[in-house]
């Protein structure tokens, strides 16, 4: 197949691209600087360009004569707005509206967006509205397609080897004698990467995902306090975890805000946080899958350099 990945040079797309290109798929990888994207030219059969990718006569050119596109890109932070800020519409609601779009013009017979478990209309933060108004653009964008078909994929939070959740925890462990944590009661089911990439390669052709949606979750539900213990204890530095009220989180997390840079947390963040990110049901059968624990692998890649 020739493949294109759109946010192929993040964490997940990363994972994704190896897999490809080891079942010898030809794959493209645009990304806004060519640096980015630059340890994935190790592989023979992948291309990095720099390309816009929010632009439509550029979508249109990268999607052409492809058999599957991949939409990976995802932020979590963005400016303020109701029901959610302008770089939320644009990153979670334009680009896969523009992707989509693109794939019904082109002809592409197969487009898998990953959007996130619980995404929701009327969810508490700009995030997950943000996530379910893309959804909902994509499902508008194929109404009457009779070729081309869409699967969505909604993971909860994505673990693995150069992760940013439980990697950001282990390095916050290392420098501090306590953890403060708002949400840390927040219930969450982390997925392996592999995983994800997996039921990705398995539902591209397969006909049961055509114009499906499917959560991806990991065996077991956690706390976020449980979770940014595990991290601390794994890579070295076990540490007290210490549950701040949401109300002195969000002063805290507006002072991340105030500072240059992206944040650390965020106010949205913490609005994510008051409901559980936890599937309703098993994962499905049919992709194949048999979820990772977190405990066969995390502290593998969380234990300090010897």
């Amino acid at each position: 197949m020739r493949v294109l990945v759109i946010g192929g040079a993040g964490f997940i797309g990363r994972h994704l691209v190896g897999r490809l290109v080891a079942q010898g798929h030809v794959v493209h990888v645009p990304t806004r600087q060519y640096k980015r994207g630059r340890e994935l030219m190790v592989h023979p059969t992948v291309t990095v360009m720099q390309a816009d990718v929010h632009d439509d006569a550029t979508l249109d050119r990268l999607v052409d004569g492809c058999d599957l596109v991949v939409n990976l890109v995802g932020i979590l932070h963005s400016r303020g707005g109701d029901p959610f800020g302008p770089d939320f519409d644009r990153a979670h609601v334009q680009l896969p509206k523009r992707i989509a779009l693109a794939c019904r013009r082109m002809g592409t017979p197969r487009f898998i967006h990953v959007s996130a478990l619980g995404a929701d209309a009327k969810g508490p933060s700009g995030y997950l509205r943000s996530k379910a108004a893309g959804e909902a653009a994509i499902k508008q964008a194929y109404e009457g397609a009779t070729h081309e078909t869409y699967t969505i994929f909604r993971p909860s939070v994505v673990f693995g080897p150069q992760d940013s959740f439980m990697n950001m925890f282990s390095g916050l462990a290392k420098y501090l004698p306590i953890l403060p944590m708002a949400g840390a009661y927040a219930k969450m089911q982390p997925v392996y990467v592999s995983d994800v990439t997996s039921a990705m390669m398995n539902a591209a052709k397969a006909p049961f995902a055509s114009n499906q949606t499917f959560d991806l979750a990991g065996p077991r539900v956690y706390t976020l306090g449980e979770l940014v213990k595990l991290a601390a204890l794994w890579s070295g530095h076990p540490r007290m975890v210490v549950n701040l009220p949401m109300t002195l989180g969000r002063l805290q997390a507006f002072a991340f805000e105030m500072l240059p840079g992206e944040p650390l947390l965020s106010r949205d963040n913490l609005a994510s946080l008051t409901v559980d990110n936890v599937a309703a049901q098993p994962m499905d059968a049919r992709l194949g899958i048999v979820p990772t624990p977190l405990e066969s692998v995390a502290p593998i890649y969380l234990a300090p350099a010897v």
